[in-house]
């Protein structure tokens, strides 16, 4: 009866001057927002995208409930920059933050995601990571990293031990006689780790995410609750039991090839901007250590898709489920060998494309392929919940897509880095990826066939036969970067 009073006062409250508290369920309750993030996540390594070694069961079932975005992709494939994109509102060439900072300093006083939420009358919390923090050292140390204290109403910080964790573990890169011992730092690394899951960083995120749906459903309010996940980020740490699924003498690449001998002559037709900077030569990793990361690799995710349970389960147990939006994504992609290639930062599909689940309990079930951005999100949410749209955000609301998943609002995804002083650019739409390094294409281009080429084999931006495609996608980017720099930031 009380938190039915409570909903009632709160409805009440929206239709009064001041700040609207958002659009209603059915039974008169605002809409609540779960927004889940994994850091580092590939698409590719979900079962629910197709891969039929990694098991991935609860962010599975979440897609059965929800629409499933097979075409999502970040605005920068790297931590930091991604994440001050998707919660500014602002492309990185907007704003010039390419960096490891919120962001804050170049949008001033304009409202962040949770902080539009917020300024609406909502709860807002964070636990771990949703703006940038160092992994694994901001983890270890507890900090707030690069966090944004406007945007929250509490925020809690997930402390873990990260590489430390006691178990079995090895230093995968630059170690090719196994006689390095397990550093700290940013190092591909496992720990097979002893203990429960509540030893981690992220046991313990998903613990107090738990709590804090208790207490929301105590209380009555509405909530914005951002939920981040450190792995599968490197190092590779996880409880043993997430590793019995993958032998690591097993695991084979991603795309389910047992040849994992390099495509002949690779890289002969990627310009040199476009190597990644984690590749299997430079990291000296050989095969079994290959092996090695992508069984721990799945692991760590095996162990974020059972804590997704857990905050699922914890939403559903305290009655919340029924009126609260879910979102599960990721900062960005991950190389797991494509190409040679490790880690993020590249603009090649597995590092540029993201998981992305959306679940609103007024929705049916649907998976769409149309393109959509992580840029997206803060229009999307902003709009379900009733909210208004600001008209600076640089998105497009998702709405019209979950009640027709073959609706669509944009031709292409953007998505861009900086990376050894060049700027490179993507261009993703049904047919091609063009990719452009430095504005004036000086630093070379890629372009792919991605219907007869989706592993992106073959660029074609050199043969004559496709010149004409290149100088459209030439144009358009020149056009793309023209809008986006057309903002109200001044720049």
């Amino acid at each position: 009866m009380r938190n039915r009073l409570i909903a009632c006062l709160f409805v009440l409250a929206a239709a009064m001057p001041g700040p609207a508290l958002g659009q209603a369920d059915t039974d008169g309750r605002p809409l609540n927002v779960l927004f889940i993030i994994s850091d580092d996540l590939t698409a590719e390594a979900l079962s629910c995208y197709g891969n039929t070694v990694s098991h991935t069961p609860r962010i599975d079932a979440l897609a059965e409930q929800g629409t499933l975005f097979t075409r999502t992709y970040c605005q920068y494939p790297v931590c930091g920059p991604s994440r001050a994109s998707l919660m500014n509102g602002y492309y990185p060439h907007a704003t010039r933050v390419f960096g490891y900072t919120s962001g804050r300093e170049a949008i001033g006083d304009r409202a962040t995601w949770a902080e539009h939420f917020r300024n609406h009358g909502y709860h807002t919390a964070r636990v771990s990571k949703i703006f940038h923090m160092g992994v694994p050292g901001g983890i270890e140390q507890g900090g707030d990293g690069a966090d944004d204290p406007r945007s929250w109403t509490e925020r809690f910080n997930s402390q873990g031990p990260e590489w430390r964790a006691p178990g079995e573990g090895e230093l995968l890169q630059n170690n090719p006689n196994r006689d390095r011992p397990q550093p700290g730092g940013n190092n591909f690394a496992y720990v097979i780790a002893e203990g429960d899951d509540l030893v981690h960083s992220d046991g313990r995120t998903a613990a107090k995410a738990c709590e804090l749906l208790e207490t929301y459903a105590g209380d009555g309010r509405p909530f914005f609750l951002g939920v981040g996940f450190v792995r599968p980020h490197v190092p590779f740490v996880a409880p043993a039991k997430y590793y019995e699924a993958y032998p690591f003498d097993e695991m084979v690449l991603p795309g389910g090839t047992q040849d994992w001998a390099v495509v002949p002559d690779d890289w002969d037709d990627i310009p040199a901007a476009g190597i990644n900077y984690c590749t299997s030569l430079n990291m000296q990793m050989d095969l079994d250590q290959r092996r090695k990361s992508i069984g721990a690799y799945y692991a760590s995710v095996a162990f974020v898709d059972a804590l997704v349970g857990q905050v699922l389960d914890a939403l559903e147990d305290n009655g919340l489920a029924d009126n609260t939006i879910v979102i599960f994504t990721s900062d960005h992609g991950f190389h797991l060998g494509e190409h040679d290639f490790w880690a993020k930062v590249s603009l090649h599909e597995e590092s540029a494309r993201v998981p992305l689940i959306i679940r609103h309990p007024g929705k049916a079930p649907a998976v769409c392929e149309s393109f959509t951005e992580l840029l997206d999100l803060y229009p999307t949410l902003a709009e379900a919940c009733g909210l208004n749209v600001p008209e600076r955000l640089q998105g497009h609301s998702l709405l019209p897509m979950l009640d027709d998943p073959s609706a669509s609002v944009r031709d292409a995804a953007f998505c861009v880095h900086v990376w050894r002083g060049t700027h490179g650019f993507l261009l993703r739409d049904a047919e091609w990826a063009y990719i452009q390094y430095a504005e004036d294409a000086s630093k070379g281009i890629e372009l792919y066939d991605m219907v007869n080429d989706p592993r992106q084999l073959t660029n074609l931006a050199e043969d004559p036969a496709y010149a004409e495609v290149v100088a459209t996608f030439r144009q358009r980017l020149a056009d793309k970067l023209s809008e986006v720099r057309n903002n109200d930031l001044g720049e």
